[in-house]
């Protein structure tokens, strides 16, 4: 079989001919945007396999049904018959015995941002959606607006849209959208996973300080996101918020063209005659009304980055707003996960105080006048640490009702670093909110199965599977009636 001959790039450079490469095992298999590539490179004719410490449901099921061999625990033996590339995801850290001997005997490897960016997104017109919060949305309800018009693009999001059924999709289309994440590329890589994506156009929705564990500062990350912003040609545009003041001087050094977009009256892309209901929101650009089922000034604005990207792509207002009239939404997304005795449960991903915050506000608006509970688990890097510490107990502002699961993995942080409980507590009760600190799931769900009535909103927000939370909850609620 003859595979693509890419025009220089990286694997030329350092493997020679595309074409020698026939095997490729991936380490760490079971993430989400691995699997889904690891099945898109096998759909291409390649022998595939992979790795991880822990394989469940769904990637492994995903993997299973293409008949994806996955090992279960890392290790040497998984690299016999050796093949003819690794790709290591982000995860894996040195010590890894895997990474280790993939070292040792000088084997073939990349990371997965730098097999996308070879394989599938070179000769594409590649949409980078980013930011500190929103991205997934945005990425989202961009493909959306491309698929519903027919292009069929090739699409990456880290998330669940519920109008495209997957986080992934790989098609011969022209158009690539793809969620650029900040977070670093790899041990050997610590350059932010976005400057692999050959960007066209970037959207860069917000910038805020996140990521403790690699960012050292607000400045840092900025850093991050001027590499990007270098990276786009003068062919290609940048749209950023403007109405986000640590965008301002990004928009201004740039070798690109760039327009804003926002509220404000400075904003290229400016909404106006904003209406922000309880179950959607509506904007006007001159001789135009946009309608969306999502709430909140957040997702308006997102929506409006969509709308920005999508004209300067060629799309017509009104095939936008047919994509729009269409959009679900996306899984883990303020999701309604069912209302047993009369309690709404909603699932949401929300972990930065920011994006807590907004989600709430959100909630707020679409549930006046019921009693909005939060139960947040704060197990990212950043949220773990003291340095959300001011920022947390305000998040909370629009929930009546507040509990935090204990911190995951505190004692492996030195004690200067760690995230002070009490204090968010204390703080919390200050601002006039009925707070819990709670020891795990199980005395969650009976705090909440106590006191929690008919009428009641629940919102559970965290980044992980959170002890399986959800069904558990909903399981305990229906019982009582």
């Amino acid at each position: 079989m003859e595979f693509p001959a890419f025009q220089g790039g990286w694997l030329r450079h350092h493997w020679g001919v595309i074409s020698d490469i026939r095997s490729i095992h991936f380490v760490g298999i079971c993430g989400t945007a691995m699997a889904s590539v690891a099945a898109a490179m096998q759909a291409k004719g390649f022998t595939v396999s992979g790795s991880d410490q822990s394989v469940y449901p769904p990637m492994s099921t995903f993997l299973a049904e293409r008949g994806i061999k996955v090992m279960v625990g890392y290790g040497e033996r998984n690299l016999e018959p050796r093949p003819d590339l690794v790709v290591i995801g982000n995860a894996i850290s040195r010590g890894n015995p895997e990474a280790e001997a993939v070292l040792e005997h000088k084997l073939h490897y990349c990371s997965l941002p730098e097999l996308l960016k070879e394989f599938f997104i070179r000769g594409k017109r590649s949409l980078v959606v980013t930011g500190t919060h929103g991205k997934t949305t945005t990425a989202a309800l961009l493909a959306w607006v491309f698929e519903h018009n027919g292009l069929n693009p090739s699409y990456l999001v880290g998330g669940i849209p519920l109008n495209l059924g997957e986080g992934a999709r790989f098609t011969d289309s022209p158009w690539f959208i793809i969620e650029g994440d900040e977070y670093d590329t790899a041990f050997f890589d610590k350059r932010s996973k976005f400057v692999h994506y050959l960007p066209e156009v970037v959207i860069i929705n917000n910038l805020e300080y996140d990521h403790a564990d690699i960012f050292e500062n607000l400045a840092a990350i900025t850093t991050a996101f001027r590499r990007l912003i270098n990276l786009i040609p003068r062919n290609g545009l940048l749209l950023a918020n403007g109405d986000d003041p640590n965008l301002q001087a990004l928009a201004l050094d740039t070798h690109c063209p760039v327009k804003q977009f926002g509220l404000g009256e400075h904003n290229a892309f400016r909404a106006f005659n904003v209406r922000l209901g309880p179950t959607a929101s509506e904007f006007e650009l001159p001789s135009f009304k946009f309608h969306l089922d999502l709430v909140g000034e957040f997702n308006l604005r997102n929506a409006l980055g969509v709308v920005a990207c999508a004209k300067h792509c060629g799309l017509k207002n009104h095939q936008i707003q047919a994509a729009f009239s269409t959009f679900k939404g996306i899984k883990r997304r303020m999701e309604v996960r069912g209302i047993p005795g009369g309690v709404m449960v909603i699932d949401d991903f929300g972990h930065h105080p920011t994006a807590i915050r907004e989600t709430l506000r959100a909630l707020r608006l679409k549930h006046p006048g019921q009693r909005l509970w939060a139960i947040f688990e704060p197990r990212t890097n950043s949220t773990r640490r003291n340095v959300f510490q001011n920022e947390l107990a305000a998040a909370f502002d629009d929930a009546d009702q507040v509990v935090i699961a204990q911190v995951a993995r505190l004692e492996l942080l030195a004690p200067a670093e760690r995230l002070d409980p009490a204090k968010l507590m204390r703080d919390l009760q200050a601002r006039g909110k009925t707070a819990a600190y709670l020891p795990d799931v199980e005395a969650i769900i009976a705090h909440v199965a106590k006191q929690a009535v008919g009428g009641d909103v629940v919102c559970v927000l965290s980044n992980g599977g959170f002890g399986g939370i959800h069904q558990k909850l909903l399981d305990r609620l229906e019982r009582r009636t």
